[in-house]
């Protein structure tokens, strides 16, 4: 056994770092908390190549003196506390210091500082821990940090960082959240030469979320106002119709500091429960403010989490908040002429279709011709009912369970089980002719007798198992027709889902998507797959990135990928309660006829069961 020694100096500096700092928002986050904690009012980042290359924080607060320069660079060297005692009542973001000392450990870092009081600057510039140059400088008032070659001495940690784009866009999200924690700051981040965010700084928190997610979400929200055992809670809640697929969008903080607790996020969810869909996550900005003894905020390196005195007391608070904020209003949905796109011309590839369908057998144009009139009906009823609850596929969808249900598909239909249950084969051409189709039950459910079966269809589960299959092809084929948008569909994007757009844009246009940058973070939805004209809505098509990117998160698998895409257009599958005509069901069977597991929705769901007539007139006691 090795014999036990002291580290030097630098080594527990590099091992310090490996805690505070992970990536280049860990800098900017430990950083730009230090600005705010001095008094700025302005502060820009800049950052190249995602923050591994450059990283520039210069703010208008008070400056560091001189001599206390080459002390903040020591560990554990700080101006926020002075006993232990004083950890109770911390009212700054940053106390630990440990901050610059890490940076310091593993960067090339300069640092040009003034006083309001000291008639010049000073440089200090430190290299991997080691001071390399200490100076009088020109300097307005505040402080600049630079910090270079992030991790240029630990290739071992730089390896580990992810591509420049996706630094970036954890960069952007940091940002974000202080903005929105601090309305009264204005903030600019700057990427590569171009701004991304620039905040006013006039202490209107509505204005910071008009800036960071655009007007439509600033023109739907509902004001939170509450105060009670000495919490107060203030910031805004989205209305439902702008809720989203994961919980991005759920921001509060707690003195100031974003931080992320699941008593908090529960208490938040439980009061939108009566008000948005299952699996649908709330749009919240809430600055949450008590007193310094009920919290303790040294739980966590990062300081993202949190431990409150009497939790149950704030999540009541929470849940209270958010309860009286929605009841305010009368939150009913105002459909206009607008959320409607219009039919407009098609594409190229669409008028080639359309030509070929003219070649057409009668029997197949007749298909298409039902296809086409369930398209419309299924526009209609959205149109008449679009506040109406209806599953979220997205999130009844389980990975793990969808992989293996996918590449059992084929194999299923052969399982001796399901031949006993489809022995007479429903679903072969040849059946076709023979199907007497009885009627519609509780308008969901079609009754069909073929032989001496009587077959129940799930309208709704057969119809999504149709599109599914009918997307995840074109996919796999690049078979596709696309529709127009008219007026195209303009998404306003974060950083983040830009990244996740323009990574994974190859999937969306190999199945009809058409896009157009429109402005730094927009895009023009220019046209559709055509299954999903009647459909297309920002909210869908946001819904698929917020989806995606949970996806991704949980499972980076290329073909799991694609699946999920393929599962959204379930979204334009014809809904239970919904009326259709016998031509409709029958063309509907047609497209079963052509699917390699038509005996299940993408979501595991049975689109038919089956019930034989021996089985019928044992219940009725004709046969023993």
């Amino acid at each position: 056994m090795n014999r036990i020694q002291v580290l030097d100096q630098t080594t527990i500096d590099k091992i310090a770092a490996g805690e505070v700092i992970e990536r280049p928002a860990s800098v900017i986050k430990e950083l730009t908390e230090n600005a705010i904690d001095a008094g700025a009012t302005a502060v820009t980042v800049e950052i190249k190549e995602g923050g591994i290359s450059l990283i520039r924080i210069a703010d208008n607060g008070c400056g560091i003196r001189k001599d206390d320069v080459r002390a903040a660079f020591l560990r554990h060297s700080t101006s926020k506390i002075r006993s232990a005692e004083d950890l109770f009542r911390i009212s700054s973001l940053g106390f630990r210091g440990e901050a610059l000392s890490s940076i310091a450990a593993v960067s090339q870092v300069e640092l040009l500082t003034k006083t309001k009081e000291d008639a010049s600057g000073i440089r200090y510039c430190i290299s991997g821990g080691k001071e390399e140059k200490l100076e009088d400088a020109a300097a307005p008032d505040g402080t600049t940090f630079l910090v270079r070659q992030l991790f240029y001495n630990t290739p071992a940690r730089k390896k580990f960082l992810k591509t420049a784009m996706t630094e970036a866009s954890h960069v952007g999200e940091l940002l974000t959240r202080l903005a929105l924690s601090h309305p009264e700051i204005s903030f600019r981040f700057i990427n590569n030469g171009q701004v991304k965010l620039h905040t006013s700084g006039n202490g209107n928190l509505k204005d910071v979320i008009y800036h960071v997610y655009g007007r439509e979400t600033a023109a739907n929200l509902l004001r939170a106002d509450y105060e009670e055992n000495g919490i107060r809670i203030t910031g805004f809640l989205g209305k439902p119709l702008i809720s989203r697929g994961n919980r991005n969008f759920e921001n509060y903080f707690v003195g100031g500091r974003y931080i992320k607790n699941n008593m908090i996020s529960k208490g938040i969810e439980d009061a939108y429960k009566d008000f948005t869909m299952q699996h649908k996550y709330p749009f919240a900005v809430l600055h949450i403010e008590l007193a310094g003894a009920q919290v303790d905020v040294n739980v966590h390196p990062a300081k993202l989490e949190v431990r409150f005195s009497n939790q149950q007391e704030v999540y009541n608070a929470v849940f209270e908040a958010v309860r009286k904020g929605l009841h305010e209003e009368e939150l009913i949905p105002h459909i206009t002429w607008k959320d409607v796109p219009e039919v407009s011309q098609r594409t190229e590839k669409t008028a080639k279709a359309e030509k070929s369908r003219k070649t057409e057998p009668p029997a197949e144009r007749n298909l298409n011709y039902f296809m086409a009139e369930m398209k419309k009906r299924v526009n209609a009823y959205h149109e008449q009912n679009s506040a109406a609850e209806v599953p979220d596929l997205s999130a009844i969808y389980k990975p793990e369970v969808q992989n293996s249900r996918i590449r059992e598909a084929a194999a299923y239909s052969e399982a001796p089980k399901q031949m006993n249950l489809f022995e007479e084969k429903l679903l072969a051409p040849q059946a076709r002719p023979e199907h007497k189709i009885i009627g519609q039950v509780f308008d969901t459910y079609w009754l069909v007798e073929y032989h001496n079966n009587l077959y129940i269809i799930d309208q709704h589960a057969a119809h999504e198992r149709v599109l599914y299959e009918k997307t995840l092809k074109g996919m796999k084929t690049r078979e596709f027709t696309s529709q127009i948008l008219s007026p195209p569909v303009v998404l306003n994007l974060t950083m983040q889902e830009k990244e996740l757009l323009e990574t994974h844009m190859e999937r969306f246009t190999g199945i009809g998507f058409e896009f157009e940058e429109f402005g730094i973070d927009s895009y023009a939805v220019r046209a559709v797959p055509d299954n999903l004209f009647s459909i297309a809505k920002k909210e869908l098509l946001m819904e698929m990135l917020d989806s995606l990117s949970d996806e991704i998160r949980r499972n980076g698998s290329s073909d799991l990928i694609d699946e999920k895409i393929a599962s959204m257009s379930c979204k334009a599958a014809v809904k239970g309660n919904m009326r259709l005509s016998a031509a409709e069901v029958d063309t509907l069977i047609g497209e079963l006829l052509t699917l390699e597991n038509p005996y299940h929705c993408p979501h595991g769901r049975p689109t038919i069961i089956a019930m034989s007539k021996k089985e019928l007139e044992k219940k009725f006691k004709r046969i023993v």
